[in-house]
Order: structure tokens, then C-alpha cells, then sequence
């Protein structure tokens, strides 16, 4: 038989990485809960609808990237390529769009079918944010302040800025979009076919380009900020203020673009040069008109989503493996009292193992290879006594212990 591989694009999670990836989610779990997050899970798979209709039909995404397929019953499906479409989905699906606001944490895989790179998977992971309901620029503010909180409880805010723009308001995009297609037509030559396809369909989508002909075209392009109405512009501003007074730093970034329509305001991204070339750790932005494009009523709303093997990679070291105790038994009459110590000690939230076979000696021996950090010595006598022999691995001391006081004593 052939020595079956992962496919590729995909990895298993194993010791050490598993131990950065659950670090990520529970510290962003936990952050996300202090701000008032409730978690959602929703369907690794969706109606091909979701994502074509909310990414755009001239998205990368959706024209390249997405793994769609037809299941048994003929259907369209397609495994999320991302999450927020789905998060909106499951709100109008639930009836909840008239019990707003609606703060919402989620984590799982995301799939897409792009080159694999570092810190860039075929079937990925991401945590994300959605608060859905407010229109007022204080709820920007505090979504950013949350991923902040959650980088800094990482310990890797150091290595990363905010980068912040805005989108405007829909006058604002419709005078930005004709300024964008006068200058883009005057150069449509030398446009990459891509982008010339955008160009009829989708002009803000040039500025995503990653061709280098495009880019050069990019950078000469105006910027939205003159096209900006009065009421975007103290949007913004608002923004900012608010920003600064949740101590969140940030930096402004014209060239952040949002290509979609359902698309308005703030629109940000939290990047770093520590993973090589700059990428991309967190972005987010207000998209108002999205559970609308689901079906639901006009309802604001302003999220992010953060790939969770980047943010393993940024992490400073890695989070110790739990050292267990072990529990080795001499005799039947340890064999027997031993189940009742470990289920004891499991139930005290003790990580506890004992080893199958063997004598005293290879029992220790697989005690110091999983790195215990004190053995429990249950023999004939020790029970008789109603006491452990507790080795202590770390001061090489050894004590006997009261069976009662044994979770206690460990737990010190």
C-alpha cells in the first residue's frame, strides 16, 4: 500500500503546534468573553449561495479559490472559504436580526484551494469577531480594541501596527469609484486582464491587485479622502478619537480597499514584518450591507478575522505541555487501590497516568519519559497505612502523603 500523506495544502496539528493553536484560541476566547462575546459555531459547508453572492463573482475567492462541489442530492455546496458570511446566514436563519446587538466569537478551518506558503494553508484556521447591530463609530473602536487586547494577551503586539482607513459612506464610494475608473481607463492597457475585467464589473477590486503592473498603476491612483462626504468624514474621525481613547495605536493606510459594496467606513488591518515580507495577521471592516444580501432587514455591523497559524507562528515560545503525575502501583493490591487514586486525582483537575506493565523500575522510567513531575508509590504497606509514597521529581525529596490529602498536596 502507498504511504498515505496529508493532501496538500493541509497538516496535522500535532505537540508542540497544537499547543500555539489551542493557545491562540483560548486566550482569544477568553478576551472576546470580557468584552461581552458569546461564541457561535456554524456549518463547515454552506449553500454555494452564501459566498458567491457575498464575495463577489469577480473575487479571487470565488472565481479561483473556493472548493465547491455537488453532493449526492444534486445541491451546490461549498466549503467556507470564510466565516462572516456564514455568521450572517445563521442570524437571519435563527430570527435574530430583531434582538440586536448580537456579539458574536467564532474558531474553526476555512478552506481554499491557493498555493500553500508559509503560515498559509489550504485548509486553514481563523478566530473572528462580529458585532452586529450598532452603526455608531464606537463600536469600530471597540472591535479593534479587542483584537488589540487579544494580540497584547498573546504577547506579540509588539511586532504589530494598525493599520486604519476608511471606506466612506455610499456618496463617497460612488464619487471615489468614478475618479478610480478615469484613472484606471487611461491606463487600461497596461492593466493586467484581470483587472481589466474588473474594471467593467468591479474597479475598487484593482486596488487588491497583486500583479505588478497593476500595483504600479495602484499607487498613482487618487485615495478616497477628497471624495469623502461631511458625515464620513466625522465617521472617521470618530473612529480615531475613539481609538485613542481605548489606547489602541494605529497608523493611517490609504490603500486599504474593501472591494464589495455591501462594504462602508472603517476598514483596517493588523500587520507584521516578523513573518518575513509584511502579512497580514488581522483585518476587519464595517459591512453594513451584508445581512441584508442574506435576506434580512438593513442591519450595521463590524467584524474581523485573524489566521490562527499566523498568530502561532508570532508567538514568543510556546506554551508548556502540562507536566501529569504518575501513578505506580507495587503488587495487586496497589494494582487495585491505584484506579481509585487516578480517578480521584482526575476529578481534582490533577493530569494523572499511570503505566500498564512493567516493574517498579520501567515504571519509573516511563514516568521521567513523560516528563511526570512527581510519582505516587501505592504499595501493600502504603495502603495499609492509608498513605502514598509521593516522589517528588523536581527536589528528588519523597514523603508520604495521607491517601485524603493527596489531590491537595499535588495541587500546591
Amino acid at each position: 500500500m502507498d504511504n498515505l500523506q496529508p493532501i496538500r495544502g493541509t497538516r496535522d496539528i500535532l505537540g508542540e503546534d497544537q499547543r500555539r493553536h489551542s493557545h491562540v484560541i483560548a486566550t482569544a476566547r477568553a478576551t472576546a468573553a470580557t468584552y461581552g462575546f458569546d461564541e457561535w459555531t456554524t456549518p463547515i459547508f454552506e449553500d454555494t449561495r452564501v459566498f458567491a453572492r457575498t464575495l463577489g463573482d469577480t473575487s479571487d475567492v470565488v472565481t479561483k479559490e473556493m472548493y465547491t462541489f455537488s453532493d449526492r442530492g444534486g445541491d451546490s455546496v461549498t466549503l467556507r472559504p470564510e466565516n462572516t458570511a456564514g455568521i450572517c446566514r445563521a442570524l437571519v436563519t435563527n430570527g435574530l436580526t430583531q434582538s440586536l446587538p448580537q456579539k458574536i466569537f467564532y474558531a474553526g478551518p476555512m478552506f481554499r484551494y491557493e498555493r500553500p506558503q508559509k503560515g498559509r494553508y489550504r485548509q486553514f484556521h481563523q478566530i473572528g469577531a462580529e458585532l452586529i447591530g450598532p452603526a455608531e463609530p464606537l463600536a469600530d473602536a471597540e472591535i479593534i480594541a479587542l483584537g488589540w487586547d487579544i494580540l497584547n494577551g498573546l504577547g506579540i503586539a509588539d511586532g504589530v501596527v494598525l493599520e486604519l482607513n476608511t471606506l466612506g459612506d455610499v456618496a463617497s464610494r460612488t464619487a471615489y469609484r468614478a475618479a478610480l475608473v478615469a484613472h484606471f481607463t487611461a491606463h487600461r492597457e497596461a492593466l493586467s486582464p484581470d483587472s481589466q475585467e474588473r474594471l467593467e464589473k468591479n474597479p475598487l477590486r484593482i486596488l487588491d491587485s497583486k500583479e505588478a503592473t497593476d500595483r504600479a498603476l495602484v499607487a498613482q491612483a487618487p485615495t478616497i479622502a477628497p471624495f469623502l462626504t461631511a458625515e464620513a468624514a466625522a465617521f472617521y474621525d470618530g473612529v480615531k478619537q475613539t481609538l485613542a481613547r481605548f489606547g489602541v495605536p494605529f497608523r493611517e493606510n490609504p490603500r486599504i480597499v474593501r472591494g464589495l459594496d455591501y462594504y462602508s467606513h472603517t476598514a483596517f488591518e493588523f500587520v507584521t514584518t516578523q513573518l518575513g515580507a509584511q502579512g497580514t495577521v488581522m483585518a476587519g471592516g464595517r459591512y453594513d450591507g451584508l445581512v441584508a444580501e442574506m435576506g434580512g432587514p438593513p442591519t450595521p455591523a463590524v467584524g474581523w478575522a485573524a489566521g490562527i497559524e499566523r498568530l502561532a507562528m508570532l508567538l514568543p515560545q510556546s506554551p508548556e505541555a502540562p507536566r501529569p503525575v504518575a501513578v505506580i502501583p507495587m503488587g495487586d493490591a496497589g494494582e487495585a487501590a491505584s484506579v481509585d487514586v487516578l480517578q480521584a486525582l482526575r476529578r481534582a483537575g490533577i493530569r494523572a497516568e499511570m503505566a500498564y506493565r512493567g516493574n517498579m523500575k520501567r515504571r519509573l522510567e516511563r514516568a521521567n519519559k513523560i516528563g511526570a513531575r512527581a510519582a505516587i508509590i501505592l504499595g501493600e504497606d502504603e495502603i495499609k497505612r492509608g498513605v502514598a509514597a509521593v516522589k517528588n521529581f523536581t527536589s528528588g525529596t519523597q514523603t508520604d502523603i495521607p491517601l485524603a490529602d493527596l489531590a491537595a498536596h499535588l495541587a500546591e
